[in-house]
């Protein structure tokens, strides 16, 4: 229940609809309860005795208004007082009388259904926005959280969260709120005119809720582990699929469609299983509550109706009371059963919110400080200062020390694993240092907010990161406010502009999925042109043209130098011919700095940096 309570919280911005939706259902229950009532002065009509065969009309030993004596004889005052006024405004017509008491019911049923109307119209606002607001948050989330986070998780999984739980929070623990007040009352309403009819039937009938309820609860218990169990297994047949779809080449290539077709068909055999588990246990849920209703309606005929036969009742229980009672414990099974089912939803449903409240509830080490500080402009120098990090156990770099003057550029070059790429994680604060710091204008990083700290930057990966939109869009997430014409202008430093208007619709072009409509080289040039367009001070490029071919990376290289000039650059480079004129090159390996120089001052050391060299060919 603790799970139900959170999501509870994200229904107060929908106060209003929340306090319309409680007032329709206390009328639907009271109009229900009353509807249940109002069939006794019918009973009473139809199975009067007393009636004058000459006129019809009811034989009234005492038309006198009832006096109230006091709680206990509410019922039968109630009932008098109804009698009393239905027989002066019937004048004793049996006929007429009849006519009045079905008008009165279908009144009550009138007004019970318009209230359930009511009820239902609040409620769709107030359910649809809190699904909107928690879908909301959990993205949010999503993008706030670091990269170590997913680095550990399954794609799938998240996106399971993500629509499947929430869905399972919509379909079965959100629907808990349309019962929260109207089935609690419509079972309190019944019960108070129970116990005004019969307060020694209504104790006896108390005997067996909670019987009731421990069967239930049961039942609810194991519905949650079963569940748990089916949306665990749903995240990972996703995250099957969305390998599947991004690895179609690779799995096609090598031919093993067969081994990642029995790894889902395997899953999603476990899904089936786990499913049919869940389901066969939720579907005994209504039955049960059902039959055990059933069992209480038996025992309130057995015992009713012996009170009637012994005339012990001590409250004179009547035929007709006897049967309005019935219909009363009836009024019960249902909301009862709608009740005990919503519980065991919560129950299900809890473990759908267990699941979104761990990627809500996760922790972010990379948070802005209280007191953080926005910078607006880079002036002086990159500081790297005693630098040690690592992603698990072991450091990829140790002891790192490097100064960047404002306007230099700097190339990392190393053997993969030497810690190169780790370099632009740190500087963009994707992770977070284990000892030292990295300071601009002598400024810790980790004092700036990381919105201030990340604007002086431009990101380009060695994987051309692009969205399945236009290209003008995608350029545009580099400056939200450019023009076609700066954009253009971005896309001709970048040498990208010769192909892009050669496309249908030139920027406005689509480029599918990740940019699979475009060539490696194509989408690593849109990617240099959205940096072009963001124009930063310092740019970071991590090994921006190994994706390209060898007359792409001279027209993209040289774009590069012309982007670089009068700005700051740090260039991770795997292509040593593309940093050669670089101010400073620092060769890495297994994390530490073992050279540093200009490409010339490296070559003659004859050490590390031209073995690199030697290992690779010039043009």
């Amino acid at each position: 229940m603790n799970e139900f309570f959170k999501i509870l919280r994200y229904a107060k911005p929908y106060k209003k609809y929340a306090i319309g939706h409680i007032i329709s259902n206390v009328f639907f229950a009271l109009f229900g309860t009353l509807s249940f009532v109002a069939l006794k002065p019918m009973l009473d009509v139809i199975f009067e005795k007393n009636v004058d065969p000459c006129t019809g009309k009811i034989i009234v030993s005492n038309p006198t208004e009832p006096i109230y004596t006091g709680i206990w004889d509410m019922g039968d005052y109630f009932g008098d007082l109804l009698a009393y006024r239905m027989h002066l405004f019937t004048d004793g017509d049996k006929s007429k009388a009849l006519i009045f008491v079905i008008l009165l019911i279908v009144v009550a049923f009138l007004l019970k259904n318009i209230s359930g109307y009511l009820a239902n119209y609040f409620m769709v606002f107030l359910r649809n926005g809190v699904i909107r607001d928690i879908r909301n948050t959990v993205y949010k989330k999503i993008l706030d959280l670091p990269l170590s986070y997913f680095s550990e998780k399954r794609k799938g999984d998240i996106m399971a969260r993500v629509t499947g739980d929430v869905n399972d929070l919509q379909y079965s623990m959100l629907p808990v709120l349309e019962l929260i007040v109207r089935e609690p009352l419509t079972i309190l309403f019944s019960l108070i005119a129970m116990i005004i009819i019969s307060t020694k039937l209504t104790i006896f009938v108390f005997i067996f809720i909670p019987i009731v309820g421990f069967v239930i609860s049961k039942i609810g218990k194991s519905l949650k582990r079963k569940s748990d169990r089916v949306q665990r297994e749903q995240g990972l047949f996703l995250s099957t699929l969305e390998e599947t779809l991004g690895g179609l080449r690779i799995i096609k290539g090598f031919n093993v469609e067969h081994i990642f077709n029995n790894k889902f068909k395997d899953s999603t055999q476990r899904f089936y299983n786990f499913s049919n588990k869940l389901l066969i246990r939720q579907s005994l849920a209504s039955p049960a509550s059902e039959f055990l209703g059933i069992c209480m309606i038996a025992v309130i005929l057995w015992f009713g109706g012996n009170l009637i036969l012994n005339d012990d009742s001590g409250s004179f229980l009547t035929g007709s009371k006897f049967l309005v009672y019935i219909g009363l414990a009836y009024n019960i099974l249902t909301p009862a059963k709608a009740f005990s089912r919503g519980l065991v939803n919560v129950k299900k449903g809890g473990s759908a919110a267990q699941r979104i409240q761990e990627i809500l509830m996760a922790e972010n080490p990379l948070q802005d400080k209280p007191n953080a500080i926005d910078k607006t402009s880079f002036d002086s120098q990159i500081e790297f200062k005693n630098l040690s990090f690592k992603y698990d156990k072991d450091y990829v770099l140790k002891d790192f020390n490097l100064m960047i003057p404002k306007g230099k550029t700097v190339a990392l070059v190393g053997q993969s694993g030497s810690g190169k790429s780790t370099i632009a994680n740190l500087i963009t604060r994707f992770y977070d240092v284990n000892k030292g710091s990295i300071a601009i204008d002598g400024t810790d990083i980790r004092d700036l907010s990381m919105a201030s700290l990340r604007a002086q930057l431009g990101i380009v990966t060695q994987d051309a990161i692009l969205f399945n939109d236009s290209i003008k869009n995608n350029l545009k997430l580099g400056n939200e406010t450019a023009t076609d014409e700066q954009i253009i202008e971005a896309l001709k430093i970048a040498n990208a502009w010769e192909f892009v208007k050669e496309l249908p619709e030139d920027i406005e072009t689509n480029i599918g999925d990740s940019g699979n409509k475009l060539s490696g080289g194509q989408k690593q040039r849109l990617s240099i042109a959205r940096a072009v367009l963001k124009s930063p001070p310092i740019m970071v490029l991590d090994e921006a043209t190994s994706a390209l071919d060898t007359e792409s990376e001279r027209l993209v290289q040289v774009a590069l130098e012309n982007m670089m000039k009068n700005r700051t650059s740090i260039v991770i480079a795997h292509r040593l011919s593309t940093i050669q004129n670089a101010d400073e090159i620092v060769v890495l390996n297994k994390g530490e700095i073992v050279e540093q120089g200009k490409h010339n001052e490296l070559i003659a050391l004859n050490g590390t940096y031209k073995k690199l060299v030697d290992m690779q060919s010039f043009e």
